[in-house]
């Protein structure tokens, strides 16, 4: 199952791989070293986009006293900072890092109401740069929960990110493990808790979207 950003890219891709196929039948066939070695690399490169946009099914019963992990990737950093954008007070922060063989679907962690959402146009330092969280590309989402009151979750591009999608709108209803939105090609995205917050994971654990529990009450 692949997701549905991922649609043109892969038809696109599609058609690059058949033509390079065809093209090195054609005028490769006595040189059969270079025609293996180039439908080869097409055939890989194909593979990596297939596998970078799939989009396992992993549907959950919402649950008000826990965050999941909102993407694929390994927890890097689990710290108190100072959210400047939209609490402008201290928060818990936890920062799960995405590879390219990550899955790159983001899924609200917690369900609620979309109290804010925001786009920022930005650089494209590499994700786990100190300053990517204020300087890169980025979006910023609070759903406000019942149970752990409003939670910031913020998209961020990285060095080969070039483009991040948000689904979520001001006054939805977020429900908890399901599509929030999507970064293409290498990024990370950041929690920030309240003060307090029980957190489940440990710096450098595998975090895995809908599954892991980030944080509980």
């Amino acid at each position: 199952m692949f997701h549905k950003e991922g649609t043109k890219i892969i038809a696109g891709a599609s058609i690059v791989l058949i033509a390079s196929l065809l093209l090195t039948e054609k005028f490769l066939f006595d040189i059969n070293w270079l025609k293996i070695s180039l439908q080869i690399i097409a055939l890989f490169f194909y593979v990596m986009i297939l596998q970078f946009f799939r989009n396992p099914n992993r549907t959950i019963a919402p649950n008000e006293h826990t965050i999941v992990a909102p993407v694929d990737g390994k927890v890097v950093v689990i710290e108190e900072v100072y959210e400047e954008e939209y609490f402008k007070d201290k928060r818990l922060m936890v920062s799960i890092f995405m590879s390219p063989i990550n899955v790159h679907v983001t899924r609200y962690a917690v369900s609620g109401k979309v109290k804010y959402s925001k786009y920022h146009p930005g650089k494209y330092l590499v994700a786990w740069h100190p300053k990517a969280s204020t300087e890169n590309e980025r979006t910023s989402v609070v759903v406000e929960n019942p149970v752990f009151g409003e939670i910031l979750y913020r998209q961020i591009a990285g060095a080969l990110a070039k483009r991040i999608v948000n689904y979520a709108q001001v006054d939805d209803v977020a429900v908890q493990g399901t599509d929030a939105g999507f970064i293409k090609f290498g990024s990370r995205v950041d929690l920030y808790l309240p003060l307090g917050t029980k957190i489940n994971v440990k710096l450098q654990d595998k975090a895995v979207g809908n599954h892991t529990i980030i944080a509980q009450a």
